[in-house]
């Protein structure tokens, strides 16, 4: 590893071209997307045929010679190639065949088969996402190994999940290979009815990605033009009167001979109406366009867009007393809002656009450019719960909040793969320059002044009331990354080895948003590395074991508003991949020791402030299957055990402890079947169970929120070019909390949401 850091260090004179273009990026003016369009597209599952690849164009005479003269090397060569034959052929962009997915580029950046990636990765392809109707990213994830899903319960706002024990949604969030994180406020919203994939890298990925979670990535893989046309509408309501409706539409497009080949794909969707919470509703909007350039059987241009808008208010910030345990008059209802419908508010408005390009120089040369920017503005106002003003007469205190937060975020990623062998060594390797560039504008207010709220008699109808004092926010942030990373798959035999280098370069400054003076600025510079050795016997048995580091140069304020330091993380994981000859499934256990370095933190003496500890640490096991067990009858299984503690901070008495809103076990279990012949022909049905272990509401470890088991249920029938489902999740209609933050930070899980639908194709 110690050459593979000198080798990439030796590029520092690339530093400040790089950072200087990451700059120009991040300050691309945001008028430039006033026309793009949105992301997401309808939660179906129109047949998609995928054709099979035209001949290539013939090589140029220097490819041809140079060829010739390693013909009976390339001959017996073992390399990834693009598969001729008509049918089904999966690839990393593309769609699942029903729930078990073969390969996976997010692992390695190359189209490579999960049984040969030595590390952890879970896929949830768009017939699951259809089976299951998520209503957001969160839900996607919650049959996932290793991922608890929906750590804030029925919030409306974001998608949170934990991977591996830590938080991971505001950096680990990746959209086809390219990172959306988040800071403050300024959080990202991606429709899953525009999902064609979802993938789940578990542990540092931070030598492929730069910056990001060292627990893992989410990383989610847009719908694609496709071959053959799509016509397909979805409308559907469910019990608490939220109704949407939304189309997918695409195919090729007529050109002139010569010209290549064109294909287009629009995505959309209306959504409206309340939820489970009083005065919340959960209205969204967007559409999402993509375009497809093939100009020979080697070049592939694809332009995506994207704009959306929501309209929502903020979440419930409850006690433990009366949410966990009863108060003296028992439980908050759920639908109990705690704010002010005059006043509170949660607006945000997105927009996107980017481009996919890949050649194929020649037979072992290929070459991709990845880029993409993005623009969110986000504000947030409310009257926010406090905690008991007089827990006997069921009176909660509130607090006054502002936060607008603008943010503008870059990637341009650029990829050269060249497979070759070296006697009896078959390489894939991968060389890479990405930029990144990232600029918040970060303005909050807190106040006081807020009357207090009756649970059960609540009074609305409050004015505007000011803030009294300065912002504690009111700052411009921006950074500016360059990264280059080198990797080498390298197979001898049945034995695979991953090693791969990378080094970042960082830059971040701090500047008053009104005058631009600065206020602070850092540098940092750091080597993360990996290797992996997977080896795949013949009856479809596959160990591994995988050592990597990471680095994230976290953009944000601690409570003092000063920069936050870096984050570093380290993993050693031990694993087994198994899928049986003849099955379609497999199944993967992996155990894992993890450490966290300068890891977030909520403020013990405020939850909206976040400081840095010195260690947290997460050692766990996982387990998965997934199988497509007949062409009737697809399953999958997960179970995650971990045991995460504080193991080193300035407070002696938080070493040891588990960190609030962070469950140590993870169950769950979903099986669809549907009938393919006989009288039933078309009808199907499906069910899951879901078990969240007990958390703790403060960091002393004294107060305990509950293991809660979930049910889920779907039933649908297709007939010709129709579809109805009904879905409901939380069957049981289960009151329950889905974590804590602290002890006045407390908030409800989903009630029973049953969503009915019915979708046509043509």
């Amino acid at each position: 590893m110690q050459l593979w850091g000198g080798a990439l260090n030796s590029l520092g004179m690339l530093r400040s071209a790089v950072l200087a273009t990451a700059s120009a990026w991040v300050l691309v003016p945001q008028a430039s997307l006033a026309q793009s369009s949105t992301q997401g597209g309808v939660q179906s599952l129109p047949a998609v045929t995928v054709t099979a690849p035209e001949a290539r164009r013939r090589a140029p005479a220097s490819v041809v010679h140079s060829a010739q003269r390693r013909s009976v090397q390339a001959a017996n060569r073992n390399k990834p190639q693009p598969q001729r034959n008509v049918g089904f052929v999966e690839t990393p962009r593309g769609p699942v065949n029903g729930y078990v997915a073969g390969r996976s580029s997010s692992g390695t950046k190359t189209n490579t088969p999960i049984m040969e990636t030595p590390q952890a990765v879970s896929v949830i392809g768009a017939e699951q996402i259809r089976d299951q109707k998520p209503n957001k990213l969160d839900e996607v994830l919650r049959y996932t190994a290793g991922v608890r899903a929906g750590t804030f319960g029925a919030d409306t706002r974001n998608d949170w999940w934990l991977i591996r024990g830590f938080k991971s949604d505001d950096v680990g969030l990746f959209l086809d290979g390219m990172q959306l994180f988040y800071t403050s406020y300024a959080s990202w919203k991606l429709q899953t009815p525009n999902m064609e994939r979802v993938e789940v890298l578990r542990g540092p990925s931070a030598v492929l990605y730069g910056g990001s979670s060292p627990s893992g990535i989410v990383n989610v893989i847009s719908k694609m033009p496709p071959a053959e046309p799509i016509r397909y509408v979805e409308t559907g309501v469910n019990n608490f009167g939220n109704a949407y409706v939304g189309f997918d539409v695409g195919g090729p497009v007529a050109t002139q001979s010569g010209n290549g080949k064109l294909f287009y794909r629009v995505v959309g969707q209306v959504q409206n109406g309340p939820t489970q919470v009083n005065f919340t509703p959960d209205n969204n909007y967007f559409i999402a366009p993509s375009v497809t350039w093939k100009p020979d059987a080697d070049t592939t241009f694809t332009v995506l867009a994207s704009a959306s808008k929501q309209d929502t208010r903020g979440i419930n910030f409850l006690p433990y007393q009366g949410t966990v345990t009863n108060a003296p008059f028992g439980k908050i209802p759920t639908s109990f809002f705690a704010g002010d419908p005059n006043v509170d508010k949660f607006t945000r408005e997105q927009e996107m656009l980017g481009y996919q390009f890949e050649r194929n120089l020649n037979d072992d040369l290929t070459f991709r450019q990845n880029a993409r920017f993005a623009h969110v503005d986000v504000t947030y106002r409310g009257y926010v719960g406090n905690g008991w003003a007089d827990v006997n007469t069921a009176t909660l205190n509130r607090y006054n909040w502002y936060a607008k937060n603008t943010a503008n975020q870059a990637d341009l990623d650029n990829q050269l793969e060249y497979r070759f062998d070296t006697g009896p060594l078959k390489h894939t390797m991968l060389f890479g320059v990405d930029l990144k560039g990232y600029q918040i504008d970060d303005y909050q207010l807190f106040g006081g002044g807020v009357p207090s709220i009756s649970v059960f008699n609540p009074t609305y109808g409050l004015s505007d009331i000011p803030f009294a004092g300065d912002p504690f926010r009111n700052f411009r942030i921006t950074q500016k990354q360059a990264g280059t990373y080198l990797q080498d798959q390298m197979k001898l035999g049945n034995f695979t080895l991953v090693l791969s280098g990378r080094n970042d370069w960082v830059e971040t400054t701090q500047d008053k948003r009104f005058t631009g003076a600065m206020v602070a600025s850092r540098d940092d510079s750091r080597f993360s590395g990996r290797a992996g050795l997977i080896y795949n016997f013949d009856n479809g048995i596959a160990p591994y074991v995988s050592y990597s580091t990471s680095y994230n140069p976290v953009i944000g304020l601690n409570a003092s508003n000063q920069l936050l330091l870096p984050e570093t993380g380290k993993q050693a994981e031990v694993g087994l991949k198994v899928q049986p000859k003849g099955f379609d499934g497999y199944f993967t256990v992996s155990a894992f020791d993890l450490k966290r370095q300068n890891a977030l933190t909520t403020d013990p003496s405020n939850s909206l402030l976040q400081n840095q500890t010195g260690e947290v640490t997460s050692r766990g096991i996982e387990l998965e299957a997934v199988a497509n067990v007949t062409k009737e009858l697809k399953l999958i299984g997960a179970f995650t055990s971990y045991h995460i503690f504080t193991s080193r901070d300035l407070d002696p008495t938080l070493v040891g402890k588990t960190p609030t809103n962070t469950p140590s076990l993870l169950a769950s279990g979903w099986a669809d079947y549907t009938f393919k012949e006989g009288p039933l022909t078309g009808f199907g049905f499906g069910g899951g169970v879901r078990y969240v272990g007990s958390s703790w509401a403060d960091t002393a470890n004294t107060l305990e929120v509950p293991a809660v088991v979930l049910g889920d249920l779907a039933l649908h029938y297709e007939w010709q070019n129709w579809r109805t489902a009904l879905n409901v999740i939380n069957l049981t209609d289960k009151i329950y909390v889905a974590s804590c933050a602290s002890a006045s930070s407390c908030f409800y899980g989903d009630r029973r949401r049953i969503t009915a639908s019915v979708s046509y194709k043509w």
